[in-house]
């Protein structure tokens, strides 16, 4: 089996059902055919190879399924990009993953000025591409094997050269089956993918693709959530992922009157970074039990654990604390809590949480050294620290490199950010520690307030006082910003903020 074969399935079984939804639109048989057509243009005019790289650089559109169905139908291995990626960002991915191809479109094709490699505009090329190529399949698509190349996603990363996780097709199959069964998706799911693709890849568009379900894409520029939740009524979505950022702005910004918009939804997925347990309450409150919360990394294909839309309603009802776990280990996917030795920890003491299963990556693209270090005996190690309760709940404490070590004691700033989201005028907060003579780090929160609302530095920390937080974890200072800087997946990005601070010789 390979990724292939998931649109001819499709094709034969429900040739009329939707594939694509939105602007524009296309069933099963015409992505079939279509993605037919680009693998054979691939193979004829481009000489695409087994296992050749190629590259996508687009922001999200209808036309990545495409692209992505007709370089796997081909052989080749699919090399989805973030867009806003810099010059010096590119170059380290291109001299990483040495791709054969760019494929990218008329917005995005002067960032491929200077690079030695054929370009595909889709804009302009694309359709004479398909036009000219046969819509029969290509012979590749019964050569490729379980454990040819599918994809490298590359990490977002904090800092030095992006990392790509490479996956085969056997792994992202696994993984494809885990994502249906946990988000309960199936040939009648429509699913609006908000986040970008080159992100969602895993998560989203290869479930979507492997079980037959509809997919629609948005822009995942300046979110929306007026917009979004128009867009889930007027498609009927069923389904759909969000960072928690972009849930709060759900909260903050869209009218009570206009929730009834978001009704056709079963599942709203979210993940990549913390969300404070009275936020998760208000969302379940006034959107229903439809969440459903995933951790993992990149590495796992992202689902390593899953806080399931039933442990929500418990959350609610019967243990507050579990909204505050990122829940427990989700199908085909061993997930512990270690100690530095790695041996299992007792009930609600803290170690590193690691994982093992069939859908961990093969390794870090052509970096034996990063992967040695990070995949140990078939462990993939996250840097995440965490307890683990008798139910098998995991909670996470913090990243080990986001812990503020002050006079000794190690801080987890999400303690501290959940009290500063209690705040009614917090729309986002991050707690940083900065370089202090006498302690070490001193702690420093860095908070956006709501459109319209106000707080200053004393109120802050006096609501962190009167909190439970003990004395040493109060903030020194609350700075103020209007948005806090983001990584490609929506994810705060606290080595930028710490960067303001530490400089050259920050700690990362």
């Amino acid at each position: 089996m390979n990724v292939g074969l998931a649109f001819a399935r499709n094709a034969a079984r429900h040739p009329g059902d939707p594939a694509i939804f939105g602007e524009r639109e296309l069933t099963n048989r015409q992505l079939d055919e279509r993605t037919n057509r680009i693998a054979n243009a691939l193979l004829e005019a481009h000489r695409l190879g087994k296992g050749d790289r190629v590259a996508l650089l687009v922001a999200n559109r209808p036309e990545v399924v495409e692209v992505l169905g007709g370089i796997t139908k081909a052989g080749g291995c699919y090399v989805g990009l973030n867009f806003r990626l810099g010059p010096v960002e590119l170059e380290q991915v291109f001299d990483n993953a040495d791709p054969t191809l760019a494929i990218t479109d008329t917005e995005h094709r002067d960032q491929l000025e200077g690079f030695d490699l054929p370009v595909i505009d889709i804009d302009r090329d694309l359709n004479t591409l398909i036009d000219s190529a046969s819509a029969a399949p290509p012979d590749t698509l019964h050569q490729i094997r379980p454990k040819d190349d599918f994809c490298i996603v590359y990490t977002s990363g904090t800092t030095g050269r992006p990392k790509g996780v490479h996956f085969d097709h056997a792994r992202v199959l696994q993984h494809a089956t885990v994502a249906c069964l946990e988000y309960e998706i199936d040939r009648h799911s429509r699913y609006l993918i908000q986040i970008p693709h080159n992100s969602s890849v895993n998560i989203t568009i290869l479930p979507c693709l492997i079980i037959g379900a509809a997919q629609g894409f948005v822009d995942s520029r300046n979110f929306d959530p007026v917009r979004y939740a128009r867009l889930v009524e007027d498609h009927g979505v069923s389904h759909s992922f969000l960072v928690p950022t972009q849930l709060m702005r759900l909260l903050d910004r869209l009218e009570r009157a206009d929730d009834h918009k978001l009704g056709s939804l079963r599942t709203l997925g979210y993940g990549s970074s913390p969300i404070s347990p009275d936020r998760l309450a208000e969302l379940v409150e006034r959107f229903g039990p439809v969440f459903n919360q995933l951790y993992g990394m990149a590495e796992i294909a992202s689902i390593g654990t899953i806080l399931r839309k039933e442990d929500h309603v418990r959350g609610l009802q019967e243990r507050p604390e579990l909204l505050s776990s990122c829940g427990q280990p989700s199908y085909a996917v061993d997930v512990r809590v270690v100690d530095p030795d790695g041996r299992d920890v007792a009930v609600g003491e803290r170690g590193e949480v690691i994982f093992g299963g069939p859908h961990v990556m093969k390794g870090y693209f052509r970096d034996p050294e990063r992967t040695a270090e990070a995949l140990r005996d078939g462990w993939m190690h996250s840097g995440d620290v965490a307890e683990i309760d008798d139910e098998g709940f995991i909670y996470i404490v913090d990243r080990m490199k986001n812990l503020i070590i002050r006079g000794g004691l190690n801080i987890a700033p999400t303690e501290i950010e959940n009290v500063l989201y209690r705040h009614p005028a917090v729309l986002e907060a991050s707690v940083i520690g900065v370089p202090d003579p006498e302690w070490g780090e001193a702690i420093v929160a860095v908070v956006a307030l709501k459109q319209g609302a106000s707080a200053d530095d004393q109120e802050l920390r006096l609501w962190c006082r009167q909190s439970e937080l003990t004395s040493i974890k109060i903030p020194e200072r609350v700075e103020f910003t209007d948005s806090l800087p983001k990584n490609a997946v929506g994810k705060i990005a606290k080595e930028e903020l710490r960067a303001r601070y530490w400089g050259e010789g920050r700690r990362v």
